[in-house]
């Protein structure tokens, strides 16, 4: 059951859920074999430290939520469901025990609601919806409490939850939320190319080319100076998941969409 049907699809379990946070937080998709290899290796060793950092001292908020975060990075690269839900549950209980030692804390409540997502991608029935709602509640929560957080990241994903949600009253998906949300992430940080990329991205299916042209116009001219500003090892995925992208709008808007391959002859 879709009730969250992100466009681009998780490379190694086909989740739609996952795959639309990770392209609202920066993941990376596309990248060859060998990058993801040398990507999948620098998670695995991210999540090692949040691990030992958290369990040193289970009393560390920060620590908890760091530890959420890293468990998200990682679910990236897990190949099944069962992998991917036991390390959303960890990610679930690490920010909930950071947000009994600090409610007011905007990353967990930020990345609570991120791996709520990512369990609720792995479930596919009646109870993903609930998530689904939970996960509102908390990216709506983590956007009142510091709206500018993760590069304006709460208003961010709730835009991408309203636009590929079904609409009420099956789920809460809503163009006009959708519109507004991701409108308002590019406004409070203008300058990271994930804001204006989706927002092209999401006009681009709205069939509003020139808002679209636009947002991706916004997007080349940052780029040079961004590259400057976030570099390292850190920004390596969200680079190469960027600029396929970017590469992908662009075949779309000159009308060199790779061909649909013919239905199969049902009678073979």
């Amino acid at each position: 059951m879709e009730f969250l049907n992100f466009r681009v699809r998780h490379p190694a379990r086909g989740g739609w859920l996952a795959a639309g946070l990770l392209l609202a937080v920066g993941g990376m998709l596309f990248a060859g074999e060998a990058r993801r290899e040398i990507f999948a290796a620098r998670a695995a060793a991210e999540l090692h430290r949040a691990q030992m950092q958290f369990q040193s001292d289970t009393n560390d908020a920060t620590a908890a939520w760091q530890f959420a975060r890293a468990c998200f990075y990682f679910n990236e690269f897990v190949t099944n469901n069962a992998g991917s839900a036991e390390l959303a549950s960890q990610g679930i209980a690490a920010s909930r025990q950071s947000l009994a030692r600090e409610s007011n804390s905007a990353p967990a409540h930020y990345y609570l609601a991120i791996e709520l997502g990512l369990l609720a991608d792995t479930k596919r029935n009646l109870a993903a919806f609930k998530l689904v709602r939970e996960m509102e509640r908390e990216f709506k929560t983590a956007d009142d409490l510091d709206e500018h957080f993760d590069y304006a990241g709460p208003a961010r994903c709730l835009g991408l939850l309203y636009r590929d949600a079904p609409g009420w009253p099956l789920s809460v998906g809503s163009r006009r939320k959708a519109r507004d949300w991701l409108e308002q992430a590019a406004r409070l940080a203008p300058d990271y190319l994930e804001n204006q990329l989706t927002l092209a991205e999401s006009y681009w299916q709205w069939k509003d080319r020139e808002a679209a042209v636009e947002a991706l116009q916004k997007f080349d001219a940052l780029w040079p100076a961004v590259q400057t500003n976030l570099a390292g090892a850190a920004w390596e995925r969200s680079w190469d998941d960027w600029a396929d992208r970017r590469d992908t709008l662009r075949e779309k808007m000159n009308g060199n969409s790779p061909a649909k391959k013919p239905p199969k002859n049902p009678r073979n």
